[in-house]
This record gives C-alpha cells, structure tokens and sequence, in this order.
C-alpha cells in the first residue's frame, strides 16, 4: 500500500485495537463463560482460539507498516501505533490462560519493538535530512531559514510525545546505527550542555536531541557563510537563534531536556551576534562623526568638515538601502536592535552636531552638508529591517 492510504488505515487500526483490548474481549469472554459455564476448559479454549486470530492480525498490521519506507515525516504516527500496543494489549493478559498469556506477551514485543526501532530511524533521519541540506542559495534578507523552520517544529511537535521518545530510545536503541559517522563528536560535545558534564546521566532521547540541535546549529554557521555582507550573515545567524530559542522555551519538555546550561549558552552568542553586527555596520558610520584630524592649532578645517558630514551621509543613505530590506520577523528582535542602534548613533551624532554645525555657513551650505536633524534619523532607524525595497534614505520634507 501507498503511505498515503496505509495513514488513514492508521486510526482505524488504534480504535480497533483499544475496543477489541476493552470492550469486545471482555464481552466475548463472559459470553463464552456463560454459555459453557460448567466447562471452564472449553470455554477457554474457544475464547483463546478466536481471539487470538483476531491479534495475529492486528499484530501482523503493525510489523507490516513497521516495513514501510521510513521517513522522519512518518514518525508521530508511529509514536501513536506504540503506545497503543504500550498501553492495551497489556490489560488483556488477565483474561487468557497462562499458555496464552505468554504467547501473546511474545507477539505483541515483538511488534511494539518493531515499531519502536523503526520509530528510532525516523527521528534519527532528521539528523540526515539537516545533513543533506546543502543548498547555496542564501535565504533573503537573512530570514529565518526553512530548515530551521522545520526542525524546531519537528521537535515541538515531539514534545508532545516526550514520554514515549525517551521510553522509545531507552529500550529498543541498542543497536548502533551505521549512518552516525558524525557521532563521536557530537556525543562528545553534548557533554557542554549537560549540568555535571556526565552524559552518561542523560537519556538516550537527550543525547540524540543534542547532536540535532548541534548539527542545525553547524549548518546554519555553513550558510551564514554565504552572504557577503558580514553584518547580514549576524542578522541571519539572530534571526534563526531566536526563532530556535523561542520554540525550545514554547515547549517546557524540549526546554527541559536541553537544559538551562543550553538556554544560557545560546543567548550568550545571541548576544555576540549583535555586537558583531553593531561593530560591522555601525561603528564605520560612527567613525564619520569622530573629532580626530578636525581641528589644528585649535581651529576647525571646514573641508574637513564638510567631508566628515558628506561621507556620514553617504554611509547612513547605504545603510538604510540595505537593511531596510533585511528581515527581522520576531517583534522583540527588531525592537532590541532598533534601540541598540539609536543608543549608538543618534547621541553621537547629536554631540557632533551641537559642536560643529556652527562652523558651516547658515543656509545654502549647512542645508549641503548637514542632510538629517537627528529626529530624521530616528525615523529612518525605525525603518530597519522591515523586509522593505528602499530607494534610499532623504531628507523628509
């Protein structure tokens, strides 16, 4: 059968197998019970024999879907088929003799191991489909990249079976996988983020969540590299940091199993991307409105001057050009960087105003050189990072 058509046989599998487990079994087995109620032998034996036909071939649906092709997107249904062989099949055991009773406890592992194994290469190609996310296509205006976009709600949704992945990793991953080539370094790395540096004290699931985490976060260093602009691959690297912060702290499961430790650490180079991106981009602008070479023997040299006020300019009209179409989605992000930048830019400029502006001519030239009153500025600060094509920052009238 297709996947397509086999998932919609799923829920109707789950809802067969949880009557059968606590309704239609127990019903059969007092009516066996009461129609042959002085032969206990016989009515067991008929009771065991129909219902077992009945499990061979809900447990033969499970093996048989556990064969399908395996993919990550395939893995929740899984998780659900788990936890139905987890939770019913087991309550059943009181209604059958002893014999029967074990050679359903066989079956049954055996099926719930199948899934549970194949549930395991599932999660586990998620580390494959990062890895095999190569594209040189940098995302525009250093968005949150689609990969990122995927992962974290991957992993938010698996939150929800939180429980189950851990049961899952811990009894039925003991078989090595041959594809983890990179896992001695990851394994070795995950240590960091662990709170007494034991990995040994975390669960399988855990281990496994920290090489994804690692890998997502190794691939978005590798396409931070390709924008040319260094202040733009820091907005990219900001974006997808936060956008992965918030998602692991929108889910109290995942947030708990990376650690506060995680949580600190990926904040702090948060924070080192801002300042990166504050040194890159306006620390330049800054250095237009600094005193040094503007004065001799205490006076001011007005084509100096006039240089200073025409090349801030010029470096403020690129700026805005550029980042006016970089995007910042997150709300909080956007504010924190606006306001970094107005705390930097506009009491500089303001001090560099106040002292020097008398120096030109009133009128034609001081209208020449001096292009933006600091509130023109701020203006065009709160502009930033709107995703929006600009022509270029001018003077508002």
């Amino acid at each position: 059968m297709q996947w397509e058509a086999l998932e919609r046989e799923i829920p109707l599998w789950i809802k067969a197998v949880k009557e059968y487990a606590s309704i239609y079994f127990v019903k059969e087995l007092k009516l066996a019970e009461a129609v042959f109620s002085n032969y206990s032998s016989i009515s067991s034996s008929l009771f065991s024999n129909l219902t077992r036909s009945v499990l061979i071939q809900l447990l033969n649906f499970a093996e048989a879907v556990a064969m399908t092709k395996r993919s990550a997107e395939k893995l929740f249904k899984f998780l659900d088929m788990y936890e139905t062989l987890r939770d019913s099949l087991p309550a059943m055991g009181a209604l059958f003799s002893e014999e029967y009773e074990n050679e359903l406890k066989t079956e049954s592992t055996t099926a719930r191991c199948r899934i549970g194994e194949a549930a395991i290469c599932m999660f586990c190609d998620l580390e494959n489909s990062i890895k095999s996310d190569t594209g040189k296509t940098p995302v525009p205006g250093g968005a949150v990249h689609p990969l990122t976009r995927y992962t974290m709600n991957y992993l938010k949704y698996a939150g929800e079976y939180i429980a189950t992945l851990e049961q899952v990793f811990r009894e039925h991953s003991k078989i090595e996988r041959a594809d983890s080539t990179s896992r001695p370094r990851y394994e070795s790395e995950s240590q960091n983020f662990n709170n007494d540096n034991d990995e040994e004290n975390q669960s399988p699931f855990s281990n496994q969540l920290v090489r994804v985490m690692d890998l997502l976060d190794s691939n978005l260093e590798a396409k931070s590299k390709l924008y040319k602009d260094i202040a733009l691959s820091c907005i990219f690297m900001m974006n997808n940091g936060r956008y992965i912060v918030q998602k692991i702290k929108g889910s109290t499961e995942i947030r708990q199993m990376m650690g506060d430790p995680w949580c600190r650490r990926k904040s702090s180079e948060l924070r080192n991307y801002h300042k990166n991106y504050q040194r890159e981009t306006w620390s330049k602008l800054l250095g237009c409105l600094g005193h040094e070479g503007l004065q001799v023997n205490g006076k001011v040299i007005k084509p100096v001057l006039k240089e200073r006020f025409k090349s801030f300019n010029v470096l403020f009209d690129e700026i805005h050009k550029a980042q006016s179409s970089w995007v910042v989605s997150d709300e909080q992000l956007q504010s924190e960087l606006r306001v970094s930048i107005t705390a930097v830019v506009i009491p500089a400029y303001r001090s560099f105003m106040g002292r020097f502006s008398q120096y030109l001519t009133p009128g034609r030239q001081t209208e020449k050189y001096i292009k933006y009153q600091a509130e023109d500025l701020e203006t065009y600060i709160d502009e930033l990072f709107d995703g929006n094509s600009a022509s270029g920052a001018r003077k508002r009238p």
